[in-house]
Order: structure tokens, then sequence, then C-alpha cells
């Protein structure tokens, strides 16, 4: 039989068995990618809007407009780190799935080309009835972006269209994201009868991801060497280190949330937060990729909310008043776009997990275990990588910005409630896309019951 004729089959008898909980893997991989088109594509029609603004010569005598196209690719950098996690992340998800099945094909002949060619074709199909959808939902965005305002004006519709062109190597993109992301996980195991099925410890996180920090506190003090400088210069400066920040933090962030979580086993008596410490300890990379976009958004954050209490009537000019209310409204708009990607993200995340370890959702039902228990459990094992990155990206600001700014830019009453409330939103959204998972584990629990 055809590798293709086979995967029609197999794709066949998924849709008939809708009794299995784990058949909502390939719709949960569907929204994910095309929540990943779709934002793509919102960002980079923003990037393309700023760069002809700037080539037709939309600015001030102060800001041009290729300063604001300098802060739009800042913001299009931040902003790749919970993409790609999301695109890899739906990549990955229904793998959970076709365990069994690629085990069970093994052991009755298929050949580890079919299927590599399954796994592959699988995640294909996906990704790009994902990107059909976000290509959808990017059209329906474009009135609602076209609505904010920069440079102290509108956009118009086609400023923000990115092409055709750009569409399809949008849509490219996401493919090679699904294709190489599925083509790592098969390489995680040897692809023989018995190795397919073969389920391996993750390695451990050591201490040498902390030596890190050392690295940026010594760059820190470069940085305070350029505070005196005027011009784009000390902006530049300060974009750059900031994404060595970011770096940092989502390097250092793992192997802090494991011990944070080892100190959360030891202490506590209750098990459903012993339960959630001792998953987020098997696999501290997961749990960190599905709340790094707050990370990111709480950086994003703490750097808006002392740009957004500068009034305008205490700029120098109306060009810089102008562009102090446009570097707030961009860093709200980045707060919300990457809060959006880690809520997405952290749904997707736990219920893969959810489907993974079905078969111990089974054993801890028929053990007695009350289903308030297991949702709390899940409900902690998001709560507990969200306070850590949320923790952990704050005290970078204060290390980045502090020998910057000063302490008093951060004990403004202005600054700690627009940080607070920031912060309370994204944090809500990634919450929310973890309770979704609710509806996979009940549906697990109740079959296993």
């Amino acid at each position: 039989m055809s590798t293709l004729r086979l995967w029609a089959l197999l794709r066949r008898r998924s849709r008939r068995d809708s009794r299995d909980p784990a058949s909502l893997t390939s719709t949960l991989a569907v929204i994910a990618f095309a929540a990943t088109t779709a934002v793509t594509l919102v960002v980079l029609g923003g990037l393309l809007a700023f760069i002809d603004r700037a080539r037709a010569g939309v600015g001030s005598a102060s800001y041009d407009g290729w300063v604001y196209v300098n802060f739009a690719v800042f913001a299009v950098i931040l902003l790749l780190v919970p993409l790609s996690t999301l695109g890899g992340a739906a990549a990955r998800l229904a793998m959970a799935r076709r365990d069994a099945r690629l085990a069970t094909m093994r052991l009755v002949g298929a050949t580890t080309t079919q299927v590599t060619l399954l796994t592959l074709l699988d995640a294909a199909v996906q990704a790009l009835i994902g990107a059909a959808i976000g290509i959808g939902l990017y059209g329906a965005l474009l009135p609602l972006v076209a609505r904010l305002s920069f440079q102290d004006r509108t956009f118009d519709l086609a400023e923000l269209w990115v092409g055709v062109p750009n569409v399809l190597l949008t849509v490219a993109g996401v493919l090679v994201i699904a294709l190489v992301s599925a083509a790592s996980s098969l390489q995680r195991v040897a692809v023989t009868p018995l190795g397919v099925a073969t389920r391996q410890s993750p390695p451990a996180l050591t201490w040498l991801r902390g030596l890190s920090v050392v690295v940026v506190v010594a760059a820190i003090v470069v940085v305070n060497q350029f505070a005196g400088a005027a011009g784009m210069v000390v902006i530049f400066v300060l974009m750059g280190f900031i994404g060595i920040g970011m770096f940092t933090l989502n390097l250092v962030g793992p192997w802090l949330l494991s011990l944070v979580a080892r100190m959360v086993a030891s202490r506590t008596r209750k098990v459903s937060t012993l339960l959630a410490a001792r998953r987020v300890i098997d696999s501290p990379k997961t749990g960190w990729r599905s709340v790094g976009g707050v990370a990111i958004a709480t950086f994003v954050a703490g750097v808006t909310s002392i740009i957004a209490i500068v009034p305008e009537s205490m700029a120098s000019s109306p060009d810089e008043a102008v562009f102090l209310r446009d570097i707030g409204t961009g860093g709200l708009l980045t707060l919300g776009i990457a809060g959006i990607l880690a809520g997405v993200s952290t749904g997707v995340m736990q219920a893969g997990r959810v489907i993974d370890q079905r078969q111990e959702y089974a054993n801890l039902v028929l053990a007695g275990t009350p289903r308030a228990t297991l949702d709390g459990a899940r409900f902690r094992e998001t709560l507990i990588p969200l306070l850590t990155a949320v923790g952990t990206a704050t005290v970078a600001i204060l290390i980045f910005l502090v020998p910057i700014l000063g302490m008093s830019a951060f004990a403004q009453p202005g600054v700690v409630l627009r940080y607070a409330l920031s912060i309370l939103a994204a944090c809500a959204l990634v919450l929310l896309g973890g309770a979704a998972t609710r509806v996979v584990a009940h549906r697990m629990t109740a079959q296993a019951a």
C-alpha cells in the first residue's frame, strides 16, 4: 500500500473516532498554526507600512520615518520567540496521538520511510489548513489594526496589506516550522518497532545556564558608559542590550523554573500542588516555553510603563510629544500580541501534555483521585511557570533599567499601576488558555472512569 493511501485511511479513521479525546490534537494544532499565521501577517504588515512611510518621507524633523522602522524591527524581533514557540508547539502537539499508531504500524511491518513520511504529511496538512484560516483572520483584523494612530495619522488598509508574495512566504515559513518540528520529534527516538513508543527522560538542566547572568551584568556596565550620549546611538545600544536580556531570560528561565518547582515540591502539603511541581520538574523547558511570551510581555510592560507616564506637556517639542505617545502605543500593542500568543501557547501545550499523560490520568482516576484535585494540579502546572516568568522578568527589568534610569523612575505610582495592570492582563490570558484544557481533561477522565 502506498504511503499516500495509508495516510488517507488513517485520516478517515481519525475523523470517525470522535470518542477519542486525543483526536482534539489536530484541531488544536490547526488553531495554533492559524494564530501563528495571522499574527505574523499583522506584524509584517505593520513593519512594511512603516517602511513605506519612511520611503515616502513621512516623519518629522526630529524623528524621521526610519526611526519608526527601527522600533518596528525591534518589536518583530521580540515577538519572534513566542511566534516560533507557538508554531513549534503546534507541530509537536499531534505527536502525542501518533505515538501509539506509529508503534503499531512499525510492529506490523511499516518501514521507517513510511512512518517518517506519514508524520511529515500529517504535520504539513495541519499547517496548511491552519495557515489558510490564519490568512482569513488577518483579513478580518486589518480594519481594526488600521484604526491605530502612529505619526499622528491612522493606517490605510493598503498600507497594512502585505501582498500575495509575502503571504505565500509566510505560509511557506509556517510549513517549514511544522516540518522541522515534526522531523526533530522523530529524531529524538530511534524509529524502530520498539523505539517509536519509547519515552525518554529529558536531560537535566545544569547551573551553567545561570552564568549568563554574570555576562549580562557585565554588559550593563558598558551600557552605562553611553548614558550621557545623545541621539539615536543610545536607543540602538539599549535595544541591543534589551534583546540580549531577553535571550538571557529565556536561557536562564528553565533552570530557575526547575529550582522553583523543586522548592515547591519539597514544601507543599497539597496533593495537587505536588503533582503540578513534579510535572514541571519533569519538563521545565516545556513549562517555560508555554509562558515565554509573558516574560517578554513583562519586560515590554516595564519599559512602556515608564514612557507612558511622561506627559506630552513635558515634551520639548510637538514632534517629541507624538513620538512618546507612539512609543507607548507600540509597547502596549507588542504587549497585547505577546500576551495573546502566550495564552494560545499555554492552551496548546497544556492540552498536549494532558493527552500525552492520558495513561497517568486514567490511573489516577481509577485510584480514586478526585477530579477537583486533577483540575487544581493542571492550574498550578500553569501558575508555577507563570509566576516564575513574571518574577524573573521583573528582576531582569530592574537589573537592566535601574542603572540607566534610576530607581526613582520605578517608584512612581503611575508606573507601578500601569505595570501591574499590564501584567495582570497578560497573566489572565495565559490562565484562560490553561483553563481551556479542562474540556480535554474531563473527556479523558470520563473515558477512564
